[in-house]
Parts: C-alpha cells; structure tokens; sequence
C-alpha cells in the first residue's frame, strides 16, 4: 500500500470512529422552532462588485468524474474556484481531493450527509460541519501548508437550507455562510444551453455562480468561461470574491 493510499485509509478509519460518536445523538436532533424566521441578511449572497472577479460554487457529492473535468478546464485556463465538498463524498474520494487541494483550488464545507440544515438543532448542524471539516483536514493532512491554504470556512448549507440554529452554529465554529447570486439548477435541467444562460446572462463582478458536477455542467462550462473572460471578467476562488463579507 502506497504511503498517500494508507494516509486515506487511515484518516477514513479515525473519521469513522469519531462519527460514531458525534453523530450518535445529533442524528436524530431536530430544530424545537419550526417558523422561526431566518435571518438571511446573515448569509453571504455575492461580492465585490467592483474586484473583476466571479466563483463558481461547485457543490460535490458525487460524479467524481465532472469534479476532475471540471477542474481540469479550469486550470488549463489559469482559473481557480470553491468546491463545496460533502463529508460523504470526501470519505470515498481521498485521491481525488488530494489532487483538488494540490493544485490550489480552494475547499468548502457542504455538510456530511446533504441534510435539511433549517430542521437542525445546534449540536446537529454543529456535528455535520465539523465532521466534514476533520475528514478535509485528516485526509489534506500530508500536504502541510498546502492543505491549510486550501480547507476554507466557509459553509454552503445543502439546497441553501437555512435556520437559526445553523446560523449558530457555523458562527460558533468560524464558518462564513455562502448563498448564490445565480443558479445554474443544473442538478435538475440538464441542458448545457439552459445551463450556460443562466449562469451568464448579465453576468457581474461579485457574482457566485451556483453548479453541480453534472456532465451537463462539464459540457456548458467551456461556454460559461468564455462569457466570463469576454465580460472583462475572471474566476477566482469563494475567499476573494466576498473578500470582508468573510466571518
């Protein structure tokens, strides 16, 4: 077994003894308030309108074929952006976050199991935030500083689900929360024409473009690109763009 193969193994094995523990209980834990009212103006929605760049947030919990693809088209551009990576995603795809985090692109948090976060309790969202952070930074372990600069607080809560309790407990934790500007919807039209207009049409600095690996998305992305750099514009990271708006 090779020493990066055993560091995934290993890290896996100690993940799954800690979500054992940690998700025991909260598992079942649901927010006591239902209409509690969320407090939007907490969330992060765009950025600086005037830094010349736009993300896109790319929300990964499966099709580790896309991911690669979509990465790939970007670095061959000399573009980066923000994965959002599900804890389960992450627990069977080491190598493939291995290679993300290696050439410096930036990682989210998308929770461990892609739950209703506005149903929640506190330890709950708590225990879903910080699962899929220890599996990020255990598995980035052997990259040193590498992975320090990649794993990035910033929290995208599955279907942009949101609730008091979540709000909390990302604060308490140091996390940013990140909406979108636009959706792309590409995990349910799965049209690169649609895709790529709704991601471009109007286009403007600050933008977070919201996407999925689909292989729809992969097909759409070279046009979406190319919109971007004709708008005098680029692609940069999740970080950058909402610069101070970052917790």
């Amino acid at each position: 077994m090779n020493e990066r193969r055993f560091r995934i193994v290993t890290a896996n094995i100690i993940i799954a003894a800690m979500l054992s523990v940690v998700l025991s209980a909260a598992l079942l834990a649901v927010l006591p308030e239902s209409g509690e009212e969320v407090p939007a103006g907490k969330a992060v929605y765009s950025g600086d309108p005037a830094g010349g760049k736009v993300s896109l947030m790319v929300n990964v919990y499966e099709n580790t074929p896309a991911v690669e693809e979509i990465a790939r088209l970007l670095a061959e551009r000399g573009m980066s952006t923000t994965f959002f990576i599900g804890g389960k995603w992450a627990e069977k795809n080491g190598d493939a976050l291995l290679k993300l985090a290696a050439d410096g692109f930036e990682l989210g948090n998308h929770g461990y199991l892609h739950r209703d976060h506005a149903t929640l309790s506190y330890d709950a969202n708590r225990a879903e935030i910080l699962v899929t952070e220890r599996l990020l930074k255990a598995t980035l372990e052997g990259l040193g500083e590498a992975a320090s600069r990649a794993v990035a607080p910033l929290f995208a809560p599955p279907s942009g689900s949101m609730g008091g309790a979540m709000f909390d407990a990302a604060d308490a934790l140091g996390y940013t929360v990140v909406m979108w500007t636009r959706d792309t919807v590409d995990w349910r039209d799965r049209d690169p024409d649609i895709i790529a207009r709704r991601a471009v049409d109007g286009i403007a600095a600050g933008d977070l473009i919201l996407m999925h690996p689909t292989d729809a998305t992969v097909a759409a992305l070279p046009r979406i690109l190319d919109a971007v750099t004709a708008a005098g514009l680029t692609v940069a990271p999740v970080s950058e763009v909402i610069g101070s708006k970052a917790a």
